[in-house]
């Protein structure tokens, strides 16, 4: 079980305020923006205020985002790669 992702999920479900989804509940490969947890760009911003509070990454770039955004695998990746907790 990856930590990380776990983690996110958590915090994804807390932030956009998913009452009835669980962390289960997310596979990490389907897409995140109008997939089926109904994530809009409003809450692709509280989402990157989450990111870049709880793991000191920014994203500045709309084609990065769109990258990072598209599946909770390529976020956790993303977040992997690119925090000053995981260096």
């Amino acid at each position: 079980m990856d930590t990380l992702s776990e983690d996110l999920k958590k915090k994804l479900i807390e932030i956009l305020n998913l009452t009835d989804v669980t962390p289960e509940e997310i596979d990490e490969n389907a897409q995140l923006v109008g997939g089926e947890l109904g994530i809009d760009s409003i809450d692709v911003l509280e989402m990157v205020v989450m990111v870049e509070k709880e793991y000191g990454v920014i994203i500045n770039n709309k084609e990065i985002g769109e990258k990072i955004f598209s599946t909770l695998a390529a976020l956790t990746d993303y977040i992997r790669q690119n925090s000053p907790k995981f260096s």
